[in-house]
């Protein structure tokens, strides 16, 4: 029994679902063994006895599981190849994969109808990356008792079942995709829902909602970020709808908007401005009457009505934000700034009565400057606020309101959120593109800055796609609309941006554990204040609770709440305009804690396509004369590799020979006439078939084979004229990147299925300390694992689809991106350009962002840990004075500005990631 070892091409897979499956199906077969299948180089490895099974019908069976297996010798491979420095062939005819981007509805499974009534219902599969993946998902759950059919469209990632409940129930369903590397779930669960809210003051306030969601049956989880007022909702649709998690809201005491209503909200930051002029008017003749006129009973009527107003508008607020936080169990900034303004308007009203009360001094000028101090900081805290939020909001103004339709020949104007997939819409020079499309017509320039980050326009024609909110710059063109509404590109990153912004990171539980107990600490340190100064150090009653309410006024959670979620904000913001996205805050933090960071080779830190890197001329011979007679004999090849060489000669406007007598010799190279002589193209073994000698040639081969470079000899005339290196050039920026990242004190290190001296010659040119090579895509894993169990916290870099259980695997996953396909790439983080740079930036943005929230929670903490000592009266025995209660006000006030300020101080570092 003889048995023979063989690699062979696969054509199809895209993913580590496609390498599974190869490798399953082969290994099933009788007489198969030893089966390793390479997703980098879409080769399958196997030992196999002849006797048992044939080349044909292994190639059917890989056919039937939905790929295309091509043996050596094979008439599909008769466009030739060579082989690369180590070997292996280098060379296929063009292969057609599958696009997962332009996959069809699958066609679906269909058996034969099993007995009784059958139901349709509707899944939602995740963890698909192709259209193979589709098919096994269809196949695996079309085989189940009781399935009548089985559809899944790739699409919309979405599995369509007729069944038989009575034989099959939906546990079965999610075990079978389970079992094929699959998740599902029924359409629409688990739900998630993003909205604002408003009637926050406080930090919490937005714990109680939290809280309150939580306690909710059917919701998973719920975030609030009080800075940009927003709440995520992560809920089973089963047992909670939206209108339910709304009444919640409501029940809590707060205000959930949806979309439109949002829309619609006033500007917060114009309505406290309002507020600030209303009661800054009415406390003003307060304060005059309080310093100026003689404290006379009228007097007293006039400060009291004048108050009276005050308190019950400009105040209202914080009475009814505390009342609905004591109902839920909670406190919060309402609660102390009611207990402040209440204790100084309510004693000031029973002195301005004596008659019926009791005569004493009025506060009725701290109760008003306390209204109108905490109001400045609430219109001070909005604008910063706004602000902090500004990237978000530029981005979406971006979008265009207007398209104009093309419908049978005539253009008209409609809003451009009403055009719909499928229509033709003309854009014009210098407008903006409304819509994710494909140009049908024209050529002309495109300004993708918003999109990337890069000012250059880019050249696009017939057949190009284009991105909603991308200004056309030189000429007319029409474009079929491919994408609308949540599925563009720009409403897919603002989605992406507003998650990052509305998860909390794991330093903000510190922040919230302090701010659940802090209010009654705060209320227990004002009562123990009163007490020590009146009954221990027998003061006045005034002067005891004149430091009481300081106390109670002087104290900030909301400084506490907004340092974290507002230096998220900044921080995310300026990713977003340097084309750098956090899928979630947790992210921001954990890229400062980076150590170790590995990357993949093609397309990562190489280019990902083929260039001529070598010309190297034999006898009297120049460069040109060799790089015009290779492009010329590749000219009518298809091939990658040929498609370099002509390319080279394009650029040199290197005039091209005719040909005659044209053939490509498999897995050799190519053979022609040029004015009557033969010209050979190909690696050795073409050249030992048609007998030509390549002794001259061997230097120069071995020293491009030892950089790991694909090498092609070139001769005429049966006479070796010189020889050409090939390889996947590095990118322009990848050493720089890799420099950067060694400066910031982080460990690099590549992996690849690439062979080893091609990794390695790689690994040199741009300095990275540590080679993985030959590595499967599912084998990539276990080299992450290792670094991770020798203590490092792992980022990986690759392009997101290939490197997805390396991304998954990754403490932080950076995947890189063109802009059409940001918002479908698996990292943690997606760099839109392809830029290794931008590695480096998205870490020191991490490192700074978390810096600006340690300190803004140190300031906010120290803010406090000073303030109530002072209010309280620790310094009264060397300055002789109490702190004002309403100058206490106004520094609790300025608490909440400060931190916000300190964190929009953080968009100075845009400049420095230019750098």
């Amino acid at each position: 029994m003889t048995e023979k070892k063989i690699t062979i091409d696969i054509e199809g897979m895209t993913c580590q679902h496609c390498v599974r499956r190869v490798t399953n199906t082969l290994a099933a077969l009788p007489g198969v063994k030893e089966v390793q299948v390479s997703l980098a180089d879409n080769t399958a490895s196997f030992v196999y006895n002849p006797e048992e099974v044939s080349p044909d019908k292994i190639k059917a069976t890989i056919q039937e599981a939905g790929y295309t297996a091509r043996f050596p010798g094979d008439e599909a491979l008769a466009a030739g190849g060579l082989p690369s420095a180590s070997g292996t062939p280098a060379r296929e005819t063009t292969v057609t994969a599958a696009n997962p981007e332009k996959a069809a509805p699958a066609r679906g499974v269909h058996l034969a109808a099993p007995q009784g009534k059958t139901v349709k219902k509707q899944f939602k599969v995740v963890g698909m990356t192709c259209a193979n993946c589709a098919l096994t998902v269809e196949k695996g759950v079309a085989r189940l008792p009781g399935v009548t059919a089985a559809a899944v469209n790739f699409a919309s990632e979405k599995l369509t079942v007729e069944m038989d409940p009575n034989q099959v129930d939906e546990d079965t369903l999610a075990a079978r995709v389970k079992d094929l590397g699959y998740a599902l779930r029924e359409e629409g669960e688990p739900g998630k829902l993003q909205f604002k809210v408003g009637g926050m003051s406080c930090a919490n306030c937005a714990l109680t909602i939290e809280k309150r969601l939580q306690q909710t049956p059917g919701v998973t989880s719920a975030a609030v970020n009080f800075a940009a007022e927003t709440v995520t909702v992560i809920y089973n649709p089963r047992q909670v709808d939206r209108e339910t998690i709304f009444t919640v809201v409501r029940d809590a005491g707060y205000i959930p908007l949806d979309t439109v209503a949002a829309e619609q909200e006033p500007d917060r930051a114009r309505e406290e401005r309002n507020w600030l002029i209303f009661s800054s008017l009415m406390s003003l003749p307060v304060v005059l009457l309080m310093y100026l006129a003689p404290m006379t009973p009228v007097t007293k009527y006039l400060m009291f009505g004048l108050a009276t107003i005050v308190q019950f508008t400009a105040g209202w607020t914080f009475y009814r934000g505390a009342y609905h936080a004591l109902k839920n169990g909670a406190a919060n900034m309402d609660v102390l700034v009611a207990l402040g303004i209440t204790a100084a308007y309510g004693y000031s009203v029973l002195t301005t009565f004596p008659q019926v009360f009791f005569a004493g001094d009025t506060f009725f000028d701290t109760s008003v400057l306390l209204i109108t101090f905490v109001r400045i900081g609430k219109f001070l805290e909005a604008r910063a606020k706004g602000q902090a939020g500004q990237a978000l909001k530029k981005l979406l103004e971006l979008q265009a309101d207007k398209a104009r339709l093309v419908v049978d020949g005539e253009t008209r104007e409609v809003a451009a959120s009403a055009v719909q997939v499928g229509d033709v819409v003309l854009v014009k020079p210098g407008e903006k593109i409304p819509v994710d499309g494909e140009i049908l017509t024209g050529e002309t320039t495109v300004n993708e800055a918003m999109l990337t980050g890069e000012a250059l326009p880019v050249e696009k024609g017939p057949g190009a796609q284009v991105t909603g909110a991308t200004i056309n710059i030189s000429g007319s063109i029409t474009v079929r609309t491919t994408r609308i509404g949540k599925d563009t590109v720009l409403a897919q990153i603002v989605a992406m941006v507003e998650e990052a912004q509305g998860v909390k990171p794991p330093i903000q539980r510190f922040a919230d554990t302090v701010a659940n107990y802090f209010v009654p600490a705060v209320v227990s340190i004002a009562v123990l204040t009163f007490l020590i100064w009146f009954f221990g150090l027998h003061s006045t009653f005034v002067f005891a609770f004149t430091a009481m309410i300081a106390v109670l006024v002087i104290a900030c959670p909301c400084a506490l709440g907004l340092a974290t979620p507002t230096a998220i904000m900044v921080g995310s913001g300026i990713g977003l305009s340097r084309g750098i996205l956090f899928k979630s805050a947790a992210v921001l933090e954990g890229m400062a804690k980076i150590t170790a960071i590995g990357f993949d080779k093609t397309g990562t830190i190489t280019k990902g396509t083929p260039e001529v890197t070598d010309v190297i001329p034999l006898g009297e011979y120049q460069e040109q004369e060799v790089l015009k007679f290779a492009a010329t004999g590749e000219a009518l090849s298809t091939h990658p590799l040929a498609a370099a060489v002509v390319t080279r000669a394009q650029a040199l406007a290197l005039p091209l020979e005719e040909v005659t007598d044209y053939r490509e010799e498999g897995g050799h190279g190519i053979a022609c006439r040029v004015n009557g002589q033969e010209l050979l193209v190909g690696n050795k073994r073409l050249m030992t078939r048609y007998q030509v000698d390549t002794g001259p040639a061997e230097a120069a081969f071995n020293r491009l084979a030892a950089e790991g470079k694909t090498t092609m000899f070139v001769a005429y005339a049966r006479r070796i004229i010189g020889v050409l290196g090939l390889a996947d050039v590095i990118k322009e920026n990848s050493p720089e990147a890799i420099k950067r990242l060694h400066a910031l004190g982080l460990k690099t290190f590549m992996i690849t299925g690439d062979n080893r001296r091609a990794a390695a010659a790689v690994a040199a040119q741009v300095g990275i300390e540590a080679v993985e090579a030959e590595v499967l895509p599912e084998d990539k894993i276990k080299v992450v694992k290792k670094y991770q169990e020798a203590g490092h916290k792992v980022a990986m870099v690759g392009d997101g689809i290939n490197d997805a259980p390396a991304l998954a695997q990754a403490d932080i996953g950076l995947a890189i991106g063109s802009g059409t396909d940001v918002a479908k790439e698996t990292g943690d983080v997606i760099l839109v350009k392809n830029d290794l740079l931008d590695v480096e930036r998205a870490i020191r943005l991490g490192r700074r962002t978390l810096y600006k929230v340690k300190q803004n929670l140190f300031w906010a903490l120290i803010y406090n840990a000073i303030g109530l000592p002072v209010a309280a009266g620790v310094l009264y025995p060397l300055t002789g004075r109490l702190l004002p209660p309403e100058w206490a006000g106004l520094a609790m006030a300025f608490s909440s500005v400060s931190v916000v300020t300190s964190s929009l101080l953080l968009k100075g570092y845009a400049r420095q990631l230019e750098e």
